[in-house]
């Protein structure tokens, strides 16, 4: 049986709350749906990297926003985005979300069309 540790992390409040009803809906903890869903990250990503296959970490950049799409399905060798949507899906992987300062310029270019 595998020993455990406890680590401190920091965890979206938001996220954590929506994370605890999933856990309730479905009489388990958030605990063990944070085990469940790194474990499959981390036994991918090595499935992946055993066979010398580079497109999970390709993804997974993607998804972290390390990546960007255009760059993401150059080096997987698809030409949609559709395609690359999928492939995240499959991937069991979140869609990347654009990074803060970009979603707040939006905004705010938003907000200039309105006044």
């Amino acid at each position: 049986m595998a020993s455990t540790v406890n680590f401190t992390g920091a965890v979206d409040r938001d996220l954590l709350k929506r994370a605890k009803i999933i856990a309730a809906k479905t009489d388990t903890s958030v605990n063990a749906l944070f085990n469940a869903e790194l474990r499959h990250l981390v036994e991918t990503f090595e499935a992946a990297e055993a066979t010398g296959n580079q497109n999970y970490r390709r993804l997974l950049d993607f998804s972290l926003g390390r990546l960007a799409g255009d760059e993401a399905m150059r080096a997987l060798g698809i030409d949609s985005e559709e395609d690359l949507f999928l492939l995240m899906a499959q991937a069991h992987l979140p869609m990347p979300r654009l990074p803060e300062a970009d979603t707040r310029d939006m905004v705010d270019q938003l907000k200039s069309l309105a006044s």
